[in-house]
């Protein structure tokens, strides 16, 4: 018998875990539940996430029917092709490397967050817009002490801050100009205000009132791409999701001209062809294996993806046996890193889902002056601009990374799951998947596990597996090994609900990125 009186969320940070859970309680079903959480994140996360960004929310109804909602950024109608583009490189410091982003006004893509709140809930919402919006609103209004990965994440993105004269007043201390530390509030002035807005008067607010207007001269002024127009025309795509079977299940993600979900798919369907069984979880002969997948996956995009994204068949073409087996051949032969993105699973006691990935890149250092909107810098980010920057098309959905997935059996969703971290997505959801259904893991020890990560023909190894193994490890010739010594956020951070056949949840946050748990 199902015990499960309102539901579960898994998020990034515990105050938007709560805005879900209050929304639960209220009445409210996972879709409510999952938008007041994506509100809630662009306060409590609000040095890497805001409602100037975009994502998807892959929609699985209690009917057994799935909907991806794809409110991700789009390019500019216009390229602006004079020397007075805003666009700058900002280099981010970590433990034992460096990644430069770059950031300005021409870096900002057209924001898709708001339109997209409003279309879902407008197709799957059951109760009004502004219940939604009220925890989001309070937590702006009182502002939001920073605890422990805020204060990391905020250590990391301080240079893009401090190219801001509001990114400053924010988050660094007026006196000293130190960077605000942990225990300290955060209060994003004129967010509160213009949630409040938003929330009274709908998304034309955003799109071709006062906040359009003021982003859009400012654009024009100061270096930039965006236009009324851009903002006018901005629409939320429906699109039917990915979905091929895995084992015993139906995997279901974020199809293109999204990268990240086919090319977990492009994992799954070469590893149906071994059985894990046969092999030790961790062992040199499971390292091989998945480094190698991970090697075709990377290939693979370079080769028969990037450049065909927009491609109406090019699932069929990608997934295709023809197209697997020459890598799978490969594999049988013997032989960037911060990610500002934040990931929240939420199912309801009625066996609705909902998945959803947002982001705002690293930020583009801009915020839209007493609105406390930061815009996005997805025009500046490598990983969605493979063929270099400002080569994009003008007027087109950007692709992604991001891949809010589940796994559906006898129609119903039992796993739930995304990640945050950049182009570490795909790798984090594939091993938490292959953890959960191949080695029978729970939950929380699918997502605890040390995960690998293939970058290039460098193999990052998180710390937890076996040191004598590694050290024996055999790569190919011209890899390089990085044996981590900690868990660390570079391998992102899986925020997943399960449910059994009784449909009884189960919820995990990765403590990678201090995710959060609530929910009964």
């Amino acid at each position: 018998m199902n015990n499960t009186k309102y539901g579960k969320v898994a998020a990034g940070h515990k105050e938007t875990a709560k805005a879900a859970w209050i929304i639960l309680q209220e009445g409210g079903n996972a879709f409510d539940a999952a938008l007041a959480a994506i509100l809630a994140a662009c306060v409590t996360e609000s040095a890497s996430i805001s409602i100037g960004g975009g994502g998807f929310l892959l929609a699985h109804h209690s009917n057994g029917q799935q909907r991806l909602y794809d409110f991700f950024t789009q390019t500019p109608q216009q390229k602006r092709t004079d020397n007075l583009l805003d666009f700058f490189p900002a280099e981010i410091h970590f433990k034992d490397n460096s990644q430069i982003f770059h950031i300005g006004l021409a870096s900002a893509a057209t924001p898709g967050i708001i339109a997209g709140l409003y279309e879902i809930h407008s197709e799957l919402g059951s109760i009004p817009f502004k219940v939604i919006a009220e925890p989001a609103i309070e937590l702006a209004k009182k502002g939001v002490v920073i605890d422990p990965f805020q204060e990391i994440l905020l250590q990391l993105v301080s240079p893009i801050i401090y190219e801001s004269i509001e990114g400053k007043k924010f988050f660094f201390e007026e006196e000293s100009e130190q960077l605000k530390k942990k225990g300290e509030r955060i209060h994003i002035e004129g967010l509160a205000d213009t949630l409040y807005v938003l929330a009274n008067e709908g998304p034309r607010e955003f799109y071709e009132g006062e906040i359009a207007a003021r982003i859009c001269k400012d654009s024009e002024e100061l270096g930039g791409h965006l236009t009324l127009q851009d903002f006018k025309e901005y629409q939320v795509i429906r699109r039917k999701p990915l979905m091929l079977s895995y084992r015993d299940f139906q995997f279901v993600t974020n199809p293109p001209p999204s990268a990240g979900g086919i090319l977990i798919g492009f994992c799954l369907a070469l590893l149906e062809s071994f059985d894990p069984q046969k092999m030790k979880w961790g062992s040199g002969e499971y390292i091989e294996l998945l480094s190698k997948v991970m090697r075709m996956m990377n290939v693979s995009r370079s080769k028969s993806l990037d450049e065909y994204l927009h491609y109406p068949n090019i699932v069929q073409h990608f997934l295709q046996k023809e197209h697997l087996s020459s890598y799978l051949q490969s594999i049988n032969k013997k032989a960037d890193k911060l990610g500002s993105t934040t990931h929240i699973s939420v199912m309801d006691k009625d066996g609705n889902a909902a998945s959803t990935t947002i982001s705002s890149g690293a930020g583009n250092s801009y915020y839209v002056p007493k609105m406390g909107i930061m815009m996005n810098n997805m025009l500046g980010e490598a990983d969605l601009n493979p063929r270099g920057f400002h080569q994009w098309t003008p007027n087109q959905r950007m692709s992604s990374m991001m891949a809010p997935s589940m796994l559906l059996k006898d129609r119903k969703a039992r796993l739930v799951l995304g990640s945050s971290g950049s182009n570490r997505i795909r790798s984090a959801i594939l091993q938490s998947i292959l953890n959960w259904t191949d080695f029978q893991m729970l939950l929380e020890e699918a997502i605890q596990r040390p995960r690998l990560h293939l970058e290039g023909l460098q193999l990052n190894i998180e710390e937890g597996f076996d040191e004598e193994l590694l050290s024996n490890l055999q790569l190919p010739r011209d890899w390089q090994k990085v044996i981590w010594t900690e868990k660390s956020m570079f391998f992102g951070g899986i925020n997943a609900i399960a449910a059994d056949v009784k449909g009884n949840l189960r919820g995990f946050g990765d403590e990678r990125r201090f995710g959060v748990v609530m929910g009964e």
